[in-house]
């Protein structure tokens, strides 16, 4: 029996779409998290480096935060090629999905 690979696609093109919200969604926080940021360095100075300890620890954190949003950017893009692909019964890219 042929192994055969069947794709529900508007469900699949929804999580396109899921993703890219997720990316969207965590450029957001990461643009938040630089305002806090900056916010927290300028008030340093009121409390004695309280502030400054925080905003160090976002600074910290961003950076992840935007990777994260890139690599759901990544995905979505992936995502959307693969279907792409099954419609036109490409298998070139189908590696891309194997561990």
């Amino acid at each position: 029996m042929a192994d055969e690979v069947y794709m529900d696609i508007p469900v699949v093109e929804k999580m396109v779409n899921d993703f890219q919200k997720y990316g969207d969604v965590l450029d957001a926080v990461a643009k938040t998290l630089e305002a806090l940021s900056i916010a927290l360095k300028a008030t340093a100075w009121l409390s004695l480096g309280a502030t400054a300890a925080a905003a160090t620890f976002i600074d910290r954190i961003k950076p992840n935060v935007k990777k994260a949003a890139d690599k759901m950017r990544e995905l979505s893009g992936d995502i959307r090629d693969a279907i792409k692909a099954y419609r036109d019964g490409d298998l070139s890219g189908s590696r891309r999905f194997v561990g």
